[in-house]
């Protein structure tokens, strides 16, 4: 009989390389914000996987840029920080490069460093030809040691197999951490900020969404006249200007509704409960500087 593995794995990379995709297609479930935007993802989430013989618990950490806010500093001192205390790396670059870029370079500093078991993982293959790709393959494998190099399209459901059983070779046997029924350590106030943030981020303009901030400021659950369970949630997103508010809220309030809308209906899905939600907008100036604010968004190991 296999003996029961476990260990904490990071998901490292630039921004928008892919990683929180690649995440909730490893987990089966949505537990971190994909959209096609830089800086998706602000803190360390953890995704667990549960197998026969198994538990990984993932960490998807915000993408490597250069940073430009105290919270840009902060996500990336987060990225980095992860590194201490995990298992395995799961380090993500896109088969679109020739070379290794600064970015690249920046995280692969860190990698040795760390001194610590890596796994690259090259995404986006179906862009390139193969003779780019074993040339990228060829360029990293003497940077590294790794323990494996995987090409893959995180969009497609096969690689997972693929992944899972090579993580599962290079962890060392331990206990389930988390209960088998969970699938992430988030609370479903977090969840739910998260998703809120999500759909501003997939309908606002390129300049909005960066300056955007989700806080849930009530969340309780009732029994409607039916008698199923309802969550009365209210959250406000905050911006950094006026003339993004005005953006936030659109013409008659239409693009407010819509970012609810989709917001809802993906909590209605992940929670498994109907949803009342109730959003506003209000302009906080700054607040990217603010260390009461930021300091949320620092690890909390």
């Amino acid at each position: 009989m296999s003996k029961f593995k476990s260990g904490f794995v990071a998901l490292i990379g630039r921004t928008n390389v892919g990683k929180s995709t690649l995440l909730n297609m490893l987990v089966g479930e949505k537990v971190s914000a994909t959209a096609n935007k830089v800086q998706t993802t602000r803190t360390a989430i953890k995704g667990i996987v549960n197998t026969e013989n198994s538990q990984i618990i993932f960490i998807d950490t915000p993408g490597i840029h250069k940073p430009k806010t105290k919270l840009n500093e902060t996500m990336v001192e987060t990225s980095f920080g992860v590194l201490k205390d995990i298992d395995l790396i799961l380090f993500m670059i896109e088969a679109t490069s020739i070379e290794i870029g600064r970015g690249d370079k920046r995280i692969l500093e860190k990698i040795k460093e760390s001194r610590k078991k890596a796994i690259l993982l090259i995404n986006k293959i179906d862009l390139i030809e193969r003779e780019k790709l074993l040339s990228l393959i060829k360029i990293y494998s003497k940077e590294y040691p790794f323990e494996a190099v995987i090409p893959i399209s995180s969009l497609k459901e096969k690689y997972r197999k693929v992944i899972l059983q090579e993580i599962e070779k290079n962890l060392k046997e331990g206990p389930a951490y988390y209960n088998t029924e969970e699938y992430t350590d988030q609370t479903m106030r977090t969840l739910a900020e998260e998703t809120i943030r999500e759909k501003a981020l997939l309908l606002l303009q390129d300049e909005v969404p960066h300056g955007i901030l989700v806080e849930v400021t009530k969340m309780h659950p009732r029994e409607n006249k039916q008698g199923q369970e309802i969550y009365d949630i209210e959250a406000t997103i905050y911006c950094l200007k006026n003339s993004h508010k005005g953006i936030i809220i659109g013409k008659n309030g239409e693009m407010l509704k819509r970012i609810g809308s989709l917001a809802r209906t993906d909590m209605e899905r992940n929670f498994e409960t109907k949803i009342n939600l109730k959003t506003w907008v209000k302009v906080k100036e700054d607040w990217q500087e603010d260390n009461q604010i930021v300091k949320k968004f620092k690890l909390n190991n």
